[in-house]
């Protein structure tokens, strides 16, 4: 008996230690994976209030050094930053609105068993994620509809998100019980009232997740101004940065002397603040839908 009672504490002790490595390597793997991500946007943070020269002589690492707001400054006295803003406000809700309203209608549709030609309708969207028309082609049929140069061409060629109808089908078919439209059906409820009233309701969790990737997409796009906008008025956030950033790199290229000192100073002054004053806004956004985010996720993985 005794023996029996040792045997079991060695068991025990055995678990307990293996556990206890096991736990330790993971809070360390943790750790350093937390620090690896944490650390880079810490550093643009302390960067964009330390002065240029200690910046690129590698003398900032935890604190600011020369503290200086001169970067903020220079950048908020550039009109075109307020511009930018505007623009990219409005991108960033008017197209994340269509996107959500085009993504879970189609995917609603695609999720209805009932839809004649499901299959082949799913499949027609999957091919477009592989196959496209091409730069040219695309810019000849936004110029031929009328849309180069305007606010729409920001907002509606590109609301479609085939991974997004995807994600949303899939949520739709797991989290949507099919009792709910029997059930609708002998209240006299029709297709469109049944997706408003009842389904729209119930996916909450879905539509943060989305609204979210569309918004982040929305808030960073420059490539598609690049192309499809050429007044100034109309350029988004991002492409005002970028034309700022690249017209202070070459005056300070262009540059001699002083006058190209000055330059580089500013320039790199702005470098870490424009990363600043363009993402903090839509990072402030993520806090509000988290838990959505996590549960939409989540609930689309585990149920069948």
């Amino acid at each position: 008996m005794a023996n029996g009672v040792k045997l079991q504490q060695q068991k025990i002790r055995k678990r307990w230690t293996s556990d206890s490595f096991g736990e330790i390597l993971l809070y360390v793997g943790t750790a350093i994976v937390l620090m690896v991500t944490i650390y880079p946007l810490y550093f643009i943070v302390i960067a964009s209030f330390s002065d240029p020269y200690a910046v690129g002589n590698g003398q900032v690492w935890f604190w600011p050094k020369g503290f200086t707001l001169e970067g903020y400054k220079e950048l908020l006295n550039q009109t075109k930053i307020w511009i930018g803003y505007r623009n990219t406000i409005a991108y960033t809700i008017v197209g994340t609105l269509i996107g959500l309203i085009v993504n879970l209608s189609a995917a609603y549709a695609l999720s209805r068993r009932d839809l004649f030609g499901r299959k082949i309708l799913t499949l027609f969207f999957i091919f477009t994620m592989f196959f496209n028309g091409g730069l040219i082609p695309t810019f000849l049929t936004i110029r031929d509809f009328g849309l180069y140069d305007t606010f729409l061409v920001m907002v509606l060629p590109f609301a479609v998100g085939v991974f997004d109808i995807i994600v949303a089908r899939t949520f739709f078919q797991n989290s949507i019980p099919a009792d709910l439209w029997e059930a609708a059906q002998m209240d006299g409820c029709g297709n469109l009232r049944y997706y408003i009233q009842i389904v729209l309701p119930l996916s909450k969790a879905i539509i943060a997740v989305l609204a979210l990737w569309m918004a982040v997409g929305h808030w960073n796009s420059y490539f598609n101004a690049l192309i499809y906008i050429k007044s100034p008025d109309l350029y988004p956030l991002q492409l005002v940065i970028r034309n700022i950033l690249i017209t202070n790199q070459m005056q300070s290229d262009m540059g001699t002397g002083e006058a190209a000192q000055i330059a580089l100073r500013l320039s790199n002054m702005l470098r870490y603040s424009v990363i600043i004053v363009a993402t903090v806004p839509i990072m402030c956004v993520y806090p509000f839908v988290q838990k959505y985010f996590n549960q939409g996720v989540m609930i689309g993985a585990v149920k069948s």
